[in-house]
């Protein structure tokens, strides 16, 4: 499992005094705003970045960090994806990083059939849209408890499918 997961990513400058405006890539912004140390990939090195005062603000969160005072620093910043320890983050007995599901097995949970591998999860509204690889191609299957049974970093994800869901990939 990785140390560092993606967490966002720096779209815009928030004033003229060195705030950022960052869209999160996490259940929300205020997962975000929780944390004291966000992380740059600077040449495959992750390179620390204080944050002095954070906050959410129509669904993105405004940071400032330590050591960017000034606009034309923060501008700098933009397009930066933005990087967090996952031993800082707090998370659910119910909740799992995305990093560490693409790539399982999707599994029939009546027959243990595998049906192909988690690609992507796609954030899209109310609830998470899973795209699974088959041989065949792509199926999506909304990440809702009445298709999804079970997930296990170890084991897979265990689902339950309509009938026909992968026939016709």
């Amino acid at each position: 499992m990785e140390k560092y997961l993606q967490i966002g990513k720096i779209v815009n400058t928030h004033g003229f005094r060195g705030d950022i405006k960052m869209q999160t890539w996490s259940d929300s912004p205020e997962v975000v705003t929780k944390l004291k140390v966000l992380y740059r990939n600077v040449n495959s090195q992750f390179v620390p970045m204080k944050v002095k005062k954070s906050s959410v603000h129509k669904g993105m969160a405004l940071i400032k960090f330590e050591s960017i005072d000034d606009f034309d620093s923060a501008n700098n910043l933009r397009e930066e994806i933005m990087y967090a320890d996952r031993d800082n983050i707090s998370k659910g007995s119910d909740s799992y990083f995305i990093a560490d599901l693409i790539g399982l097995d999707i599994i029939d949970a009546d027959s243990g059939k595998v049906y192909g591998k988690l690609k992507e999860v796609m954030q899209y509204g109310i609830h998470d849209i899973y795209s699974v690889g088959t041989e065949k191609g792509e199926v999506l299957i909304p990440a809702v408890s009445e298709f999804v049974k079970k997930i296990s970093v170890e084991e897979g994800i265990f689902i339950k499918p309509i009938e026909g869901m992968f026939d016709e990939v």
